[in-house]
């Protein structure tokens, strides 16, 4: 329950003129601390306003200690905070775009149109045979070489990917031979 630590004998004067009589309040908080805070009852009448928690002390004697080093100063400055608060916006969190990251992108060890386009099939293959399985699945993926998804290409051998590469890029090389257009 709320209670009164300190009654000023110090009137305050808002900017207005209003003259207000203030007291240092406290209560217990939900956690057991105590919060403390200034009321001002006008003299002359009107409603009493309240300023913001202006401490929170971990016990009552705390916070009744805190009352009594209230300078008439620190009086003027929170009737300021008691007639004009600050009034804080909320802002609606920003949503996300996607519901999830990018996707994988599957990196390629090497670039089978470039080497082939340099050496042909013969050093294709050669550079493809250097490879492990699962350096000719991403190779097949990254230039889409094939329609296969990756969880059947990665139960074939590795002569199989290879050829299907290099079959691959003959057909696409071919085809953008005829038709004037860049491969890929």
């Amino acid at each position: 329950m709320a209670e009164v630590f300190v009654q000023f004998a110090t009137l305050v004067a808002a900017g207005d003129g209003t003259v207000y009589r203030a007291q240092a309040c406290g209560a217990p908080n939900a956690d057991g601390m105590w919060e403390g805070w200034i009321e001002f009852l006008p003299v002359g009448g009107g409603p009493p306003v309240r300023s913001p928690r202006e401490t929170t002390q971990p016990n009552r004697s705390g916070a009744a200690y805190w009352a009594t080093g209230l300078t008439p100063v620190y009086l003027e400055g929170a009737l300021h905070r008691a007639l004009h608060p600050l009034v804080v916006k909320s802002v609606e969190p920003a949503q996300p775009v996607f519901d999830a990251p990018a996707p994988h992108r599957v990196h390629a060890i090497l670039d089978p149109f470039s080497v082939y386009a340099k050496g042909g099939g013969v050093r294709l293959r050669q550079e493809l045979g250097a490879l492990s399985p699962l350096h000719l699945v991403n190779i097949i993926n990254a230039y889409h070489l094939s329609d296969e998804p990756p969880t059947t290409l990665n139960r074939l051998a590795a002569e199989a990917l290879l050829e299907m590469i290099v079959i691959g890029v003959r057909a696409r090389e071919h085809a953008s031979l005829r038709s004037g257009h860049p491969r890929r």
